[in-house]
């Protein structure tokens, strides 16, 4: 078993602060400003750490947002534990594991059970099924597009076609190319609907959706852990960015 990872100690000391100042203690600002901006500093739990670490700089700034948002301490308790277990998981483990565990924590946090059974199964196929594993990848994707369509009651062609549905999702999330006008954001968009073309091809190419000939090509293990990490990735992102959205608005 890995050893914990030396920050495992400083998120914990973070969490147990800020459970006790959400339930009536009063605590020392210097100490969670330091404990804040270590973890801030770790890029291997940024992906996954609470957004009120990023947006409360101060014990006040978090007593407000508490303080609104429940209005018991045992509710104050289960969300600040929850918020913190994936972080503290990841690091219990040694916070050496691959985006995994990442894109599996974030899927944890979206409430769509289909969608976190897909990720499952593509994990568990990668090297067993890799022709499974790369359906399922496609799978994946194509579920949290509709789930974030659905969501904002936004129609769709029940097709096949994960570009369509990529492109309605982002345009919805502004996300599309077409929808900025700085260079560098058009090229990281637009490699993200490359991404999303590839994949679908990828799928049609070498998934077992489609009878092959007898010169069929064989998916490697390796095209599966491609396909399904870029897929895995996309779906935090598009999901990362339903939520920032969300929040904005309410």
């Amino acid at each position: 078993m890995p050893a914990r990872h030396p920050l495992f100690e400083e998120v914990e000391s973070l969490q147990n602060l800020l459970v006790s100042h959400a339930t009536g203690g009063a605590e020392d600002e210097a100490e969670f400003t330091r404990l804040r901006q270590v973890v801030l500093a770790e890029p291997s739990v940024d992906a996954i750490a609470p957004r009120f670490i990023r947006t409360c700089r101060s014990l006040g700034q978090f007593w407000q947002f508490i303080k609104n948002k429940f209005g018991t301490y045992a509710e104050r308790r289960k969300y600040l534990w929850d918020e913190f277990r994936p972080m503290l998981e990841l690091l219990e483990k040694g916070g050496t594991a691959p985006s995994d565990l990442v894109v599996s924590t974030s899927l944890e946090k979206f409430d769509a059970a289909h969608v976190q059974a897909a990720w499952s199964k593509a994990l568990d196929r990668r090297a067993s099924d890799p022709e499974g594993a790369i359906t399922i990848a496609r799978t994946l994707l194509e579920s949290v597009c509709k789930h974030i369509l659905e969501e904002a009651e936004v129609p769709y062609d029940d097709s096949p076609d994960i570009s369509k549905l990529y492109k309605q999702t982002a345009e919805l999330l502004k996300l599309a190319p077409s929808q900025h006008t700085e260079g560098v954001f058009k090229q990281i968009l637009g490699g993200c609907t490359a991404v999303v073309e590839g994949l679908g091809a990828l799928r049609n190419r070498l998934s077992d959706s489609h009878g092959k000939g007898k010169a069929g090509v064989k998916p490697a293990a390796r095209h599966a852990e491609l396909a399904v990490n870029l897929a895995g990735a996309l779906a935090v992102y598009l999901l990362a960015t339903k939520a920032t959205r969300d929040e904005t608005a309410a």
